[in-house]
């Protein structure tokens, strides 16, 4: 059995009410819904929430609400922490039958598709000895060695050392000097179940993929933080020509 599970909470500081933002027509949240119904491998369909206009579009989209616990309704509570308790909880409710996969959404990343979730089930099929397989975009503009912090003077320095990238004759301000450069962009996990029930022993920052990773590349994926990030999402959406008809 392959199970997907969306998350998605009620409060954002940084763009309050950004899963029920409309998109083209739509609620942000509903394109990864429609990317999980769209996907046939797909047996159930979770949604962990403590929004009340979320868990009616999930009804809506036949996706099964399970009511978010209020210590995972708090800043502190990491995303993975909800992955847990949801698995745990499916688990305990299926008992006997048996979980391949999961599939890990989120009601802010509307970047996915149908098609690329089934990619990943078919690699990690192929591959047992992978972990996962998550959608990852190219940012090379975005690289580690652009990265700046501000120092105790108030002044820029390299957020990591050149050192790490090798040869520092090869490294100028051309953005794909140091390669390609690929980001997890939050769009799909596909993950075996043992990185939720081993979740330490996942690589940072989200350990719950596991240590043996497939990229499923993509371009322009994002988790929306931020309302200054709708233009990406909607451009993305209709390039991908999944723009709802009216």
């Amino acid at each position: 059995m392959i199970i997907a599970i969306l998350i998605g909470r009620k409060e954002s500081k940084g763009f309050p009410g950004k899963n029920i933002y409309k998109i083209l027509g739509k609620p942000l949240a509903y394109y990864p819904m429609k990317a999980a119904n769209n996907c046939p491998e797909i047996d159930r369909r979770y949604i962990s929430t403590d929004d009340e206009e979320l868990m009616r579009i999930a009804k809506e989209n036949n996706i099964e609400v399970i009511q978010r616990p209020p210590e995972l309704r708090t800043d502190e509570a990491l995303g993975e922490d909800v992955y847990i308790y949801v698995y745990n909880y499916i688990k305990n409710r299926v008992k006997k039958q048996e979980i391949e996969l999961v599939i890990l959404l989120m009601c802010n990343a509307a970047t996915i598709t149908s098609q690329t979730i089934s990619a990943g089930i078919k690699i990690l099929r192929e591959n047992p000895d992978y972990d996962s397989a998550v959608s990852v975009s190219g940012y090379n503009m975005w690289s580690p060695l652009r990265a700046r912090r501000i120092n105790k003077d108030g002044l820029l320095e390299p957020f990591i050392p050149f050192e790490i990238f090798g040869d520092l004759k090869r490294l100028n301000c051309d953005r794909d000097s140091q390669g390609d450069v690929w980001f997890a962009d939050m769009g799909v996990s596909v993950v075996r179940p043992k990185c939720l029930e081993n979740i330490k022993e996942g690589l940072l920052p989200q350990r719950w993929m596991g240590r043996r990773i497939y990229p499923l590349k993509q371009w322009g994926g994002l988790d929306v933080d931020f309302k200054w990030q709708i233009g990406q999402v909607e451009y993305w959406i209709r390039e991908q020509g999944a723009v709802e008809k009216k």
